[in-house]
């Protein structure tokens, strides 16, 4: 994903975070982001992802968080 013309994204944190399958040592992991919302603010724009991150072998995956940021225009 690219964010032109931003003069800053500020992480908001996490939302919804589960934890559903161990990671054992070595495993092969791989995330996959899929944005789920973008609210203007007055400060910039809001966007909400959803991110998941698949354990190689697993039926599920090793954990789904939601994920919020700000990103506010260059002057």
């Amino acid at each position: 994903m690219e964010v032109g013309r931003t003069a800053m994204a500020v992480n908001y944190g996490l939302d919804k975070v589960r934890f559903l399958t161990p990671v054992p040592a070595g495993g092969r992991v791989r995330a996959v982001v899929e944005i789920t919302g973008a609210e203007p603010t007055g400060q910039g724009v809001r966007l909400a992802s959803t991110v998941t991150v698949e354990l190689e072998g697993a039926d599920k995956p090793a954990l789904v968080a939601q994920t919020l940021a700000l990103y506010v225009p260059a002057a």
